[in-house]
């Protein structure tokens, strides 16, 4: 069955990962696009064909040729667009996070208790081949002694400038752009549960924008933890995380700095078991991954390694997206679960 989609958001993510992706499956089809900038509407629309093409997110929502809509829009604007989602009868793609605050979450969740559409919130990073190899031969919770998560990289745009252009906008009014600014600052402070600086709010932006991958894939492997035991910022894009599991620590990493070098991964350590999970970026298209299993013997040492995988994970996710669609079934990425995510970055950023 093809799927005819309308995607609202032309930004990097769009043009890297969604468009192409959706062109090249022939199971997706691009019906229409959307986004405040007449200049990236009309530059997409010609590069995929796309015969409805808007600056009015209302005329995707009102086309009865899309089936599903692709909310890549800024943050802020996640809630009201994927409300209109469900209240006009679409399946809906979200990116991460689907919100920024748990009060507009949870007015979704209830509307779509009774939803017989899809709501699929893209965390690509659980639906990588290495990371479910992982899950699959992942020791039991009580043989773990230490887990180590960490999102150690350069910002995208060295990657992009060097592999492939990007159509970025110059048409849209300062007006806009100012607007999306406030609203965004409104909605982080209102998470953290007081004004708070300027460091403090960009760090939280960190963990709803890169961390979330990795908090929501800590979360499947190990489940939810009992509690932040500490947490640290500094300079708003460094921030170390402990997180309390009882009898092991999960300690997360996340710095954003000039390396050019993308050190994303997981590792969980046993007494005598070491798994390793590498992310390379996702920038660059179709690097290769691997999960490493280390085990150590009083008398000899080895390592497994399970691939190299060599699938972009977010041509999996999109997979996954289609099966929910045309077979119902309840993406693992659902709204409920993003709810964990959102209520582990507040209490976080209480802590700082």
């Amino acid at each position: 069955m093809q799927i005819s989609v309308g995607l609202i958001g032309l930004g990097e993510v769009a043009q890297l990962m969604h468009l192409p992706l959706l062109a090249d499956d022939p199971r997706f089809r691009i019906a229409g696009v959307c986004d405040v900038s007449p200049m990236l509407v009309e530059a997409m629309g010609k590069r995929y064909g796309a015969t409805l093409r808007t600056t009015d997110a209302e005329e995707i929502f009102a086309a009865s040729e899309i089936d599903a809509v692709f909310i890549l829009a800024p943050d802020y604007l996640h809630s009201e667009l994927l409300g209109r989602a469900i209240d006009v009868g679409k399946h809906a793609f979200i990116e991460k996070p689907v919100c920024l605050t748990r009060r507009e979450l949870l007015p979704l969740i209830e509307r779509n208790g009774s939803n017989p559409k899809t709501v699929f919130v893209g965390y690509m990073r659980r639906y990588a081949r290495p990371f479910l190899a992982l899950k699959e031969r992942l020791p039991e919770l009580n043989e773990i002694r230490h887990v180590r998560v960490r999102d150690l990289i350069r910002e995208s745009r060295f990657f992009i400038d060097q592999t492939r252009h990007v159509v970025r906008a110059t048409d849209i009014p300062e007006t806009v752009i100012e607007e999306g600014r406030t609203r965004t600052h409104m909605l982080v402070c209102e998470a953290m549960g007081e004004q708070r600086s300027a460091a403090a709010i960009r760090a939280y932006q960190v963990l709803t924008g890169l961390s979330s991958h990795s908090f929501s894939a800590m979360r499947e492997l190990l489940g939810r933890p009992k509690g932040v035991a500490a947490a640290r910022q500094t300079g708003g894009e460094a921030v170390v995380v402990l997180f309390d599991y009882g009898h092991f620590t999960c300690v997360y990493e996340a710095v954003i700095h000039d390396v050019a070098r993308f050190d994303a991964g997981i590792e969980v350590l046993t007494q005598n078991r070491h798994y390793r999970i590498n992310y390379d970026t996702p920038y660059i298209r179709n690097l290769p991954t691997r999960l490493e299993i280390t085990s150590s013997t009083d008398r000899e040492t080895g390592t497994q390694i399970i691939g190299p995988f060599y699938e972009d994970s977010f041509r999996v996710e999109l997979g996954a997206f289609h099966e929910c669609v045309t077979k119902g079934a309840r993406p693992k990425t659902d709204l409920e679960d993003s709810l964990a995510d959102l209520e582990l970055f507040a209490e976080v950023g209480r802590h700082f």
